[in-house]
Formats: C-alpha cells, structure tokens, sequence
C-alpha cells in the first residue's frame, strides 16, 4: 500500500464513521503515526510503507470513526505555544479557553501588581491538563501559578504537563473547587477557570466526541454552581485589583456577570469570542 492509497481510505473509513473533517483528521493520523505531513503526499504519496505501519494507521482511523477523541489518539494537542499530553480522563484543551488565557494575561500586564516586590500568584482552578495555568504562566513572565484539580486522572496529565515545561513555576495542587477554599491563604493577582459548566440535564444530547470526555469536567448541575463558588469562596482571596476571569458555556454569561458583581467584583465585562459568543467574564477586586 502506498502513502496515497492510505490517506485515501481513511478518509473514507472516516467519512463512512461522520466524521466531520475527514481530510484534516486523516492529515493529522497520518502525520503522527507515519511521519508524513499532507504537503508531502505529492513526493511521498507514490512510496510503499511497512504493512504493520499502514495496519496502525487504519487502527487509529476506525477508531476515530467510532467517536474517539483525536486528540486522545494523538495523545497531545496544542493550546498557545503549548503542546500538552491528553487522554482519557482529562478535557481535551480548546481554543475558546485560550480567550481566557489571553483575557488574564491582559489584566495582569495592565494591572500594577506586577511592579510589586513580590512574585504575583495565581490560582486555576479546575486546571485539568493545565492548559490555563500553564497557558498564563507562559504569557506573563514571572507568575507563580497554582493548578487545583480534583481527579486523579486528570491530575496526573497535569503533573505530566507542568514537568514537560519546568520553565513555568506552576504548581499542581489537588483538591475540591467546591469544598476547599478555606485551605487556600494568601492573596492573587488573578483567580481563573474553565469550571463543569454544562447542565445535567443536557450530558446526553452532547456531540459524541464529548461524551468520551470525563463527565466530571463537564457536569455543571444546573450549570451554574462552580460560579458561585467561585464568586463566594474564591474571589475575597484576590488582592486588590485582583482579577477573576472564568470561561462560560453558551447563553450564560450574562447570569455569571450577575454572580460576579453581587459577589462584590467591580467592572464585570463580558467578553465575546471570534464567532460573536459571550465566552468569558471578567471582574476584579477595588
């Protein structure tokens, strides 16, 4: 089998299985398990590969076609400059979360903590694999970061990831969002999440993709309950002109605003992504 013929029939073992992007997904298994990019199939394309080589590449594929995550099966994936080891048991990093990133980043390079004498800290919570806290640390030089999470699975991609990037002082810290603020002393330059936001109710009518995706890391109850927490266990520990900036599932911006400002944060704005959605909400402290 040649280069050419493989691509070709995993785009159709994929198309066949509803895949979205056939062609994209096909690239991206090929490129990682046979070491060729879709640029070089016309130089390659014509080249016989190693038959145990093209029956691993097509394994990927079915599995692909039945719902699996590719970024699972990559095992990695990007976020900023960032390339960070997933799998199953942890929420595969996204680009709407790098708005939270970015938005952070922007509130603390404006702000005056970061003339103070001491080394501002910052806390995410329900970190994941990370990609927040390490995402932050990597945009403003100098942070030292404290990665909560709860899971046992997700912790030890976690671990994994800020290992991977010693140049960051991120450090993964296990623990309930929801039970175990008062652990937590000290002041932060800036409190962020990407907390479960999904309702209960609506786990089931989720794309299949991400229903292969930890529920912890996407049950939010009624949607809104790690906002509140936030708002009222988390948010009294920012310093002043602290900022507390979350990620939000769609139509609930607006309602995560309200938590804010009643919790007593000032200049809650809204933030919207690229295709016109409320994706993050932002505070800070007087």
């Amino acid at each position: 089998m040649t280069y050419r013929e493989l691509y070709r029939d995993m785009v159709e073992i994929l198309k066949q299985g509803g895949c979205g992007s056939p062609e994209f997904d096909a690239g991206c298994l090929l490129s990682h398990f046979a070491g060729v990019e879709r640029g070089m199939l016309p130089i390659k394309g014509g080249e016989q590969l190693p038959e145990s080589m093209a029956g691993q590449v097509l394994s990927a594929a079915r599995q692909r076609a039945l719902g699996r995550p590719l970024q699972y099966i990559l095992g990695s994936w990007d976020f900023l400059s960032l390339t960070l080891e997933v799998g199953e048991g942890v929420l595969i990093p996204r680009a709407d979360t790098e708005l939270l990133v970015e938005t952070a980043a922007g509130y603390l390079k404006s702000s005056e903590i970061l003339n103070g004498e001491k080394k501002p800290e910052v806390l995410d919570l329900c970190s994941g694999s990370g990609c927040v806290a390490l995402g932050i640390a990597s945009l403003v030089p100098g942070i030292k970061v404290s990665a909560v999470e709860l899971s046992p699975q997700a912790f030890e991609f976690l671990c994994r990831n800020c290992r991977r990037y010693p140049e960051y002082d991120v450090k993964p810290v296990m623990a309930d969002v929801l039970a175990d603020a008062g652990k937590f002393e000290g002041e932060y330059a800036a409190i962020l999440s990407n907390p479960p936001y999904i309702p209960s109710n609506q786990l089931q009518s989720l794309m299949r993709e991400v229903k292969h995706e930890p529920v912890m890391a996407l049950d939010g109850g009624d949607g809104l309950v790690f906002y509140r927490a936030i708002a009222r266990d988390w948010s009294p520990k920012l310093a002043k002109g602290g900022v507390c900036a979350v990620e939000v599932g769609i139509g609930q911006a607006r309602e995560v605003a309200g938590i804010f400002s009643r919790a007593g944060l000032k200049d809650v704005e809204i933030i919207k992504d690229l295709n016109g959605i409320e994706r993050v909400v932002a505070g800070k402290k007087k």
